[in-house]
C-alpha cells in the first residue's frame, strides 16, 4: 500500500466543507526527489513510493487505495480585502495517515489539476514553484521552524502557461492539517453556524484535545492558536524569513508555516524589506509580520465570537486571547535574540543592545545571517571581530556595538568556547538564499538539470554546521546575482 490511509476525518465532515474531486492525470511523470527521511518518519515504504506505481500516485495519475480525494473550501482576506470563496484551486487532499508516533498527517498533491475552486485557473503548478516550496519548506524544518513538509517533487511532462510556457510539476505536501483561518471565515461569512461549530470541534479534537472540556472552548481555542502563531512568527523573524503573502487563507490553525509562494530570506538587514512582487504597499514586510499575524488572528476571533454570542463576557474572552499575542511574541523573539547574541540572562537593557546592533546593520547593509554566524566566533575570541566588521560597509561601526556586547557577556561569566557553541546552535550558517534558489530553478527549467537542486537540498539539511566544502553557499548574492522580487506560483 503506497499510503496507509487510516481515517480521512476531514472527508467525513459534511459536503459543505469540501468537494470530491480526483487528481487530473499528467502525460509523462518523472520523480525528481523523494524525501526519504520524511517518508521514514511517516512510516511509509520507500520502495513502494519509488516504484512505478508510487510515481503514478505522486503525480496524480492513480488514486491510491482508501484515498478519498477532496478539495477544501475556505475564504480569506488577501492583502486586507475579503474574498468569500477561495478554496483549493490547485491542490487535492488524498487522505490522512497515522505516523508510527501516533500523529495524524494530511497527504496533499499540489498542482494536481482543476477543482471546483479553480476560478478559471488551470489547477496546475509550474516546476519552479514546486522546487522552491520543496527547498524552503525543508530548509525551514531543518532550521527548527514548524512547517508543512515536502515528501516528493515530480515533473509532469506537460507545459503550464503563465507569462510563458513553463514545465509543470506536482508537489506532495505533508501537514498536520490544511485548516486555515480562512476555513473559519468561509462558514462565518455564510452564517453557517452549525458548520462553524463542527469545524471548531474538529480542530479541538485534532490539534488541541486538551481543550475538549474547557469552558468557553471557542475562546480557549483562539488563545491556543494565538500562542502557537505568535511563537511561529517569532521563529520566522529570528532566521530572517519573510513569508510574502500572509493572507488569512495562508495561516494554519495548527501553527505550521504554509504556502511558500513569494517568500524569501533577508540578506542585508532592513526591517522594511519586501520581496513579494505583489506586495506593492509593503503590507507583509519583514517588520510587519507580527502585527499582520495578530490582525489575521483577530479575524479568527470574529468567527469564533459568532459561536459564543455577543456580550461582555464573550468580548472580554476574545480580547484577552488576542491581547496575549504581544506577550507571547515578545517573549519568544527577545529570548531568541538573546540566544543569538550568546546571552542567557533576561535583562531589561537587552532590547536597547539589540536595537543598537540592528541600526548599525541597517546603516551598513550587513548581512543578517552572516553577521550572527560570525558573532559566534567573536564570542569566543576578539580576534574574530574583524570577520564581523568586514560585513559592514563601514567596518568601524561594529566596534561601538562590540564594546557594549562584550561588557554584557562578561557580566554573565560563561566561558567563550561554551558560549560560541551554544550560539552556533541557533545562528545558521546556511539559508536558502534567493539567488541560489533562482539558479536551481533555471538549471531545472532550461537544462533539465536537477543536480543543483539536489546539492542545495543536501546543504540545507544541516544549516547549523559549517560545511567548509560548501562555504560559497553561505555568501550573500553579488550585485549581479541579487534577486529582489519573488513571485507567486499561480
Amino acid at each position: 500500500m503506497i499510503f496507509p490511509f487510516y481515517d480521512n476525518s476531514y472527508a467525513r465532515l459534511p459536503s459543505v466543507f469540501h468537494a470530491s474531486v480526483a487528481p487530473t492525470p499528467v502525460a509523462a511523470p518523472r520523480l525528481v526527489k523523494l524525501n526519504a527521511a520524511l517518508a521514514r518518519e511517516l512510516g511509509l515504504d520507500l520502495d513502494s513510493l519509488a516504484s512505478p506505481e508510487g510515481l503514478e500516485v505522486l503525480a496524480g495519475n492513480r488514486v491510491p487505495d482508501l484515498a478519498e480525494p477532496i478539495a477544501s473550501a475556505y475564504a480569506g482576506h488577501q492583502f486586507g480585502y475579503f474574498n468569500p470563496e477561495l478554496g483549493d484551486g490547485r491542490a487535492i487532499l488524498l487522505g490522512e495517515i497515522m505516523t508510527p508516533a501516533g500523529e495524524r498527517r494530511d497527504i496533499q498533491l499540489k498542482g494536481s489539476g482543476m477543482t471546483p475552486f479553480s476560478r478559471r485557473g488551470d489547477g496546475r503548478a509550474a516546476l519552479g514553484p514546486v522546487l522552491r516550496e520543496y527547498i524552503v519548506s525543508e530548509a525551514m524544518f531543518a532550521l527548527g521552524v514548524p512547517t508543512t513538509r515536502s515528501l516528493a517533487a515530480v515533473t509532469t511532462g506537460e507545459w503550464v502557461y503563465r507569462e510563458g510556457a513553463l514545465p509543470g510539476g506536482v508537489l506532495t505536501r505533508v501537514a498536520a492539517s490544511h485548516i486555515r483561518v480562512g476555513t473559519f471565515q468561509y462558514f462565518a461569512a455564510r452564517s453557517e453556524i452549525e458548520a462553524l461549530r463542527l469545524l471548531t470541534d474538529h480542530v479541538i479534537a485534532r490539534h488541541y484535545p486538551e481543550l475538549a472540556e474547557a469552558p468557553h472552548s471557542p475562546a480557549a481555542l483562539l488563545a491556543a492558536v494565538v500562542e502557537r502563531q505568535a511563537k511561529l512568527v517569532a521563529q520566522w523573524v529570528l532566521v530572517g524569513f519573510i513569508h510574502g503573502v500572509m493572507n488569512t487563507d495562508n495561516m494554519t490553525i495548527s501553527g505550521e508555516t504554509i504556502d511558500y509562494g513569494p517568500c524569501a530570506f533577508m540578506e542585508a538587514y532592513d526591517a522594511r524589506t519586501v520581496f513579494s512582487s505583489i506586495d506593492t504597499q509593503g503590507r507583509y514586510a519583514y517588520a510587519n509580520q507580527a502585527s499582520i499575524a495578530q490582525w489575521n488572528l483577530a479575524r479568527l476571533g470574529e468567527c469564533l465570537t459568532v459561536l459564543m454570542g455577543d456580550g461582555e463576557e464573550t468580548a472580554g474572552l476574545i480580547k484577552a486571547a488576542l491581547s496575549s499575542f504581544r506577550d507571547h511574541f515578545q517573549s519568544a523573539y527577545l529570548g531568541g535574540l538573546r540566544r543569538k547574541l550568546g546571552l542567557h540572562e533576561d535583562r531589561a537593557e537587552d532590547g536597547a543592545l539589540v536595537l543598537d546592533l540592528f541600526q548599525r546593520m541597517t546603516a551598513n547593509k550587513a548581512d543578517f545571517t552572516l553577521t550572527f554566524r560570525k558573532l559566534c566566533d567573536a564570542a569566543q575570541s576578539e580576534a574574530a571581530d574583524a570577520q564581523v566588521a568586514s560585513l559592514f560597509a563601514d567596518p568601524s561601526s561594529f566596534a561601538g556595538f562590540a564594546e557594549k556586547w562584550r561588557a554584557r557577556m562578561a557580566s554573565e561569566g560563561m566561558a567563550g568556547e561554551e558560549r560560541a557553541r551554544a550560539m552556533r546552535q541557533v545562528n545558521p550558517a546556511f539559508i536558502p538564499r534567493n539567488h541560489r534558489i533562482a539558479a536551481v530553478i533555471d538549471a531545472a527549467e532550461t537544462r533539465d538539470d536537477f543536480e543543483p537542486f539536489h546539492k542545495l537540498c543536501a546543504i540545507l539539511e544541516r544549516p547549523y554546521e559549517d560545511q567548509p566544502e560548501s562555504a560559497e553557499f553561505m555568501l550573500p548574492a553579488t550585485p549581479e546575482e541579487r534577486v529582489t522580487r519573488t513571485f507567486c506560483g499561480t
